[in-house]
């Protein structure tokens, strides 16, 4: 899935019903960081979250980390209608995607690990060492390994890796020593499912992005 698959849009209020908790949450941004990190894993993906219902409450939520705010919840809804209170929806397109490994019995745990971090940091110093990797990367360096998490500081991808990991789902780093959300998408065990409305124009496609990738 490192281009946008032929998927059909829904409106948020028919599929609501069909989403589940677990669910991933894939996004095409179009920030300075969004663009690095799509161009730099050639994919189409610059943010990834996952879903968690509230059906008591009668609210379907994005748990997730983003920059400058760091974990956080927020409403599937907002996603669609109004992003970040701006009263429109995401800037960019949003797709559901489901692991086909996750079981519905495992969501207490996988929500005890996501809900425990809310309120940690956005990781700024993760930023920076992706961005060396690639720079490093652009010029035939190698990179190193993937550094120890501190478990208290993400970005968006560290945050989901660590909340599926801790229900025994793992999901491969890329070559270049760092998770990114192109290897959700990446995953042999993820499918994807619908895209949801948001009245965002169409970011632009991996086609045209490879012609900025140094070769």
């Amino acid at each position: 899935m490192d281009d946008f698959p032929n998927f059909s849009v829904k409106n948020y209020d028919d599929v609501r019903n069909d989403i589940r908790s677990g669910d991933i949450l894939l996004c095409s941004g179009n920030s300075i960081f969004s663009n690095m990190i799509k161009t730099a894993t050639q994919s189409v993906w610059s943010h990834v979250a996952f879903i968690l219902r509230l059906d008591i409450i009668d609210r379907i939520m994005v748990l997730e980390s983003v920059e400058s705010i760091g974990v956080r919840a927020v409403p599937l809804s907002s996603y669609a209608r109004d992003y970040n209170g701006t009263g429109a929806g995401y800037p960019g397109r949003i797709m559901i995607a489901r692991h086909n490994q996750l079981q519905q019995k495992n969501i207490p745990d996988l929500s005890k690990t996501a809900v425990d971090r809310l309120g940690y940091p956005y990781n700024p110093e993760e930023c920076a060492r992706i961005a060396a990797r690639i720079s490093a990367n652009s010029i035939g360096l190698k990179t190193s390994c993937p550094d120890v998490q501190t478990g208290r500081e993400f970005i968006c991808s560290e945050y989901a890796e660590l909340c599926f990991k801790s229900v025994g789902i793992t999901v491969d780093y890329n070559p270049m020593g760092f998770i990114a959300p192109a290897d959700f998408a990446r995953c042999k065990e993820v499918s994807g499912l619908f895209y949801i409305q948001t009245g965002a124009s169409t970011p632009v496609s991996i086609n045209s992005m490879r012609e900025h990738i140094p070769a």
